[in-house]
């Protein structure tokens, strides 16, 4: 299980599990790795998923990303890599890959199933974190939901386990009308964006299509969609959204930004 950590200087700011999703990076509140300094551009840089494999990618931002003092555009994460954005550092680490490798064997060749959730990382008692971490594993190997229970200690030092965490639905879109980049998309990301934006998880493929038509956001047990400013029409089921933002049920017909697509779980 791969991870990141946005630090500054030698103190941790955020920590987050890699588990499949997108993981954006920029000063707007929107980003999953939000940097609140002048020098990030607002959409500055993403990791995601590709193969066996972590990427990160630079979205042509105005001061670069940098991996281990290296500027980049896109470039392969491996454990212990150092992404430099801004005054910020964000270290990968993929140890739980890297321990599993036999002796001489290169950790990128593996077959590494992808989790379908992304979670912030709780803490785990020492004892028990290779328990938790073997179970994460098996879950994800058998192509379920990852779930890690929050682990602490009582005053004699034995581990208390909290209760078992609530499995999250995941949603799923299919585009039956316009131009994007996939016909189905699963929206396993706290926030997806509808645009023509490289930081979109759907992307429009139109010329003029907006940069940021709306967005799609996870909730704990259901899913809200919401347009990007007031010029944006956003139809569901036929009906003009009049409200900031609409919960999504199965079934729903979404109209926006030139295309069609059909809400389901």
């Amino acid at each position: 299980m791969a991870e990141l950590f946005l630090k500054f200087e030698d103190r941790i700011l955020q920590e987050i599990v890699l588990s499949g999703g997108v993981v954006t990076i920029g000063r707007q509140p929107d980003n999953v790795f939000c940097i609140d300094n002048p020098a990030v551009s607002g959409h500055h840089a993403k990791v995601y998923a590709e193969g066996d494999h972590y990427v990160i990618e630079d979205a042509e931002s105005f001061n670069g990303t940098y991996v281990n003092g290296q500027r980049i555009s896109r470039a392969l994460l491996t454990n212990g890599d150092n992404v430099t954005i801004g005054k910020h550092t964000i270290e990968f680490r993929d140890e739980i890959r890297l321990a599993a490798a036999p002796s001489g064997t290169r950790t990128g060749d593996e077959q590494a199933p992808k989790p379908p959730q992304l979670d912030r990382t709780v803490l785990l008692d020492t004892a028990k974190a290779k328990q938790m971490l073997a179970q994460a594993a098996a879950a994800a190997s058998s192509g379920g939901p990852v779930v890690i229970r929050k682990v602490s200690t009582s005053p004699d030092q034995s581990p208390v386990i909290a209760p078992p965490a609530v499995r999250q639905i995941i949603g799923k879109l299919t585009i039956v009308k316009g131009w994007t980049d996939q016909p189905h998309y699963i929206l396993i990301s706290k926030l997806t964006l509808i645009g023509r934006s490289k930081m979109a998880g759907i992307r429009l493929k139109w010329w003029f299509a907006p940069r940021v038509a709306a967005s799609i956001y996870r909730a704990e047990d259901c899913y809200f969609i919401t347009a990007s400013g007031n010029r944006v029409k956003i139809k569901v089921n036929d009906m003009l959204l009049e409200s900031s933002q609409k919960q999504l049920e199965v079934g729903d017909v979404i109209e926006v930004a030139g295309i069609k697509a059909v809400f389901a779980t």
